[in-house]
């Protein structure tokens, strides 16, 4: 049997229905042939082909059969009885299979009395006919309709009852019911052109007309209301759109815009050139949030717990979130500055955004920055170019369906600017308190008000980000995790969700704790726990692959089979060097990914004093060795005639690696001081600071990274600058009781304590 879906159409019992050849074939996907049994069933709404299911149809269908294929690339399909889909199937290639019972009606229509019927109502069709110049053919269609149905099918393309109205006919289970409604249904449209034709003769009257198509219109207005009260379901499309609006309570400039464009699309009807655009831009309006949510009172205490339940660590940070929120719990308002959270991949900086909404009871919404070069993306693009669209943050608000949502802007630090203009000047007015009640988004183009959404930013460095930008953010910090807050992490939540999202039943798989440190000591090396997830996500689906195959539970992992597990070698991790020699010195340098430790190696070789500097260095980097060597030349003159006949290289390794910044000036100093001395610095010293040209040593950045790599490394003694003492507070208590920390303020202590000076 085909199917034979439509949408929109008549298809009653005892009727007959007309379709193009070419058109039933691309409906059905099969050529008809005459006799072939058909079940016609209804679409909810037009759809091609390709994205209809089984959930696209109404739950009855017609069936019956085709009683004419003709020359002329029509065939006539004759409907008999109404059918019960009980199971639709959509194939893959869109082919449908279905699964019908028959569905009985209730025979109370006298057919007497029906035929009598319908000759009235061919004829009131043929009475409306008879002026207009298409009544000889019209006058055929009708003398071949038999049934009030064929009548209904017949005019079926000029009806203008919507598809859940048409459905409703064949729904109708009484015989007496469908011909009424369907004959209330013929004789409503009929007098609807009766009217058509009234407005449109009443055009040609010219002063008249003005004056009665304004009271008609106040009058369709008032009597519109009042119908859409009693039959909400009645409505059309842009009378829905239309009670949208209203019911949006949006501002006085949006609801002026409105008004402006709903006439708008009214004169212009559906099939104007901007139907499509208008009714883009209106949902879009009413869609929008524009009545602020009831204050909910913000309570510390389980803040605080859900901030502890979802992260481990973090204490700074959960502190300046508390003082967040009780700021804006003391003023019932959203208040405070903008925070920027700025950290390595994988410390959580994102994830707690979504923990501070869910303390808050607020929605969630993530807009990620990341790669946006263009202006619109923030503002929109204005409604003039073709496919213009909201930018991300109306966009992300529309998706909230709140006024003040906790939002997310993703990877700020990842902007940049290009000829379609600067996304982070577009940012200024977003993320100012003093700005952001009226933004104005180009698509939108009428002022919104943001103060009430709560902006949190995130970056892996704030190198990048513009400083009108950065100004109005307030930077906290991510510090990298410790081997032990790692090994609490996985254990409360990485290991749990693994095993969740594999499917891994509880208690299936064992990885003890020892087995954690050897992952996240030998096969990961981060400051976050990204790489720690994809470790214990691989464990945990190789054990998936164990279970599956039929291996005893539990399965455990040791750190002796993590080899199997992983499929990986672990990390070669820098360890300190196991002898000292002269011009060999170790520094400790931060990258986005957390510390690292650097050796600086030096040599001397005849010459005529030049100075080579490899291991791709930045600017900074040269600087700073230009006045290590000036400061060595300084505090060593009787070497001075020496050094004149000597070229120096100075190299760090991992050349591929590009390296920067000024941290590692005292480095260099003391590892040309060893060369020039003759004396070895223990590898197990290292060291940070940045020098001046006077010997002074000025503070550095990332130091908890810093000391975190030294003591991973095997490093016992740190020298750091005496201004970075009030650092070591944010330094997890298990590294700075491994390391011996030394605060100098000037190049000549470290060089005394090396005693580096004393055999010059």
């Amino acid at each position: 049997m085909a199917v034979l879906p439509v949408y929109n159409v008549i298809a009653l019992p005892d009727s007959k229905l007309f379709f193009r050849t070419d058109q039933y074939q691309r409906m059905t996907g099969r050529a008809p042939a005459e006799g072939e049994k058909i079940t016609v069933i209804h679409a909810k709404r037009e759809l091609p082909r390709t994205e209809i299911d089984g959930d696209s149809f109404y739950p009855i269908g017609v069936s019956g059969s085709i009683s004419e294929v003709n020359a002329q690339g029509y065939l006539v399909i004759r409907l008999t009885h109404r059918v019960d889909l009980d199971e639709v199937y959509v194939y893959p290639d869109k082919t449908i299979e279905l699964t019908v019972s028959r569905r009985p009606d209730l025979l109370d229509l006298d057919p007497a009395e029906a035929g009598r019927r319908v000759t009235a109502v061919k004829d009131a069709l043929l009475g409306y006919a008879r002026d207009q110049p298409w009544a000889p053919v019209f006058r055929q269609f009708v003398a071949a309709w038999s049934t009030l149905g064929d009548v209904g099918a017949g005019l079926s393309p000029w009806m203008t009852a919507d598809s859940e109205s048409r459905y409703a006919l064949l729904a109708e289970d009484s015989q007496k019911r469908r011909f009424d409604l369907l004959e209330d249904m013929i004789y409503e449209n009929l007098e609807l052109l009766k009217v058509k034709d009234i407005a449109q003769s009443s055009q040609e009257e010219a002063h008249q007309k003005t004056y009665r198509e304004a009271a008609l219109r106040k009058q369709i207005d008032i009597l519109q209301k009042e119908l859409d009260a009693l039959h909400p379901e009645d409505m059309t499309d842009l009378q829905k759109l239309e009670q949208k609006l209203q019911e949006a309570g949006m501002n006085e400039t949006a609801e002026k815009e409105a008004k402006r464009l709903l006439n708008r699309l009214k004169n212009e009807g559906q099939n104007g050139a901007e139907s499509a655009m208008l009714t883009d831009y209106l949902e879009f309006l009413s869609s929008l949030p524009w009545q602020k949510e009831p204050s909910k009172e913000i309570r510390l205490d389980q803040a605080r717990e859900v901030l502890d339940q979802d992260h481990f660590g973090l204490e700074k940070v959960k502190k300046r979130i508390l003082e967040q929120l009780a700021v804006m719990r003391l003023k019932g308002m959203q208040s405070g500055s903008i925070l920027l959270f700025v950290g390595a991949p994988g410390t959580g900086k994102t994830s707690i955004g979504q923990s501070i909404a869910k303390a808050l009871g607020r929605e969630y919404v993530r807009v990620s920055l990341g790669g946006v070069r263009d202006e619109a993306d923030i503002r929109g693009h204005r409604r003039t170019y073709i496919g213009a669209m909201p930018g991300r943050i109306l966009d992300g608000i529309q998706k909230a369906g709140v006024s003040n949502p906790v939002m997310v802007l993703d990877e700020v630090d990842k902007l940049s600017a290009s000829y379609n203009g600067d996304p982070a000047s577009a940012l200024l007015e977003v993320l100012d308190p003093e700005q952001n009640a009226n933004f104005t988004d180009h698509y939108l183009n009428v002022p919104f008000d943001l103060s009430d959404v709560l902006f949190i930013c995130t970056a892996n460095s704030m190198d990048t980000i513009p400083e009108p930008l950065l100004n109005r953010m307030e930077v906290i910090q991510f510090q990298s995790y410790t081997p032990i807050e790692k090994l609490q992490i996985a254990k409360r939540h990485l290991l749990p969700k693994a095993m969740e999202s594999t499917g891994l039943p509880a208690g299936a798989l064992e990885i003890p704790e020892e087995t954690l440190r050897h992952i996240i000591g030998e096969y990961t090396r981060e400051s976050g726990v990204r790489g720690l997830k994809k470790r214990i996500d691989t464990v945990c689906r190789s054990a998936a692959v164990k279970l599956v195959q039929g291996a005893e539970t539990p399965i455990a992992v040791s750190p002796e089979s993590l080899r199997d597990y992983l499929d990986m070698s672990p990390i070669r991790q820098k360890t300190v060097r196991d002898s000292a020699e002269p011009g060999v010195v170790t520094g400790l340098a931060w990258t986005q990914v957390g510390g690292d430790v650097l050796y600086i190696e030096t040599k001397e070789m005849k010459g005529s004093g030049k100075l080579t500097i490899t291991g791709q260095l930045g600017d900074v980097m040269k600087e700073s060795a230009q006045i290590a060597v000036s400061l060595v030349k300084s505090m060593f003159p009787d070497q001075a005639e020496r050094l004149a006949a000597e070229d120096i290289h100075i190299h760090v390794p991992d050349g591929a690696t590009p390296k920067d910044g000024p941290s590692a000036g005292i480095t260099l100093t003391t590892a040309l001081a060893s060369l020039v001395s003759g004396v070895p610095v223990s590898p197990t010293v290292a060291m940070t600071g940045e020098v001046s040209l006077q010997g002074s040593i000025n503070p550095i950045g990332g130091l908890p990274e810093k000391l975190m790599a030294a003591q991973r490394s095997g490093v016992k003694q740190v020298f750091i600058p005496q201004d970075n003492l009030e650092d070591l507070k944010d330094v997890a208590s298990e590294v700075r009781d491994q390391l011996t920390i030394i605060p100098v303020q000037t190049v000549r202590e470290v060089l005394d304590q090396l005693s580096l000076t004393g055999r010059a």
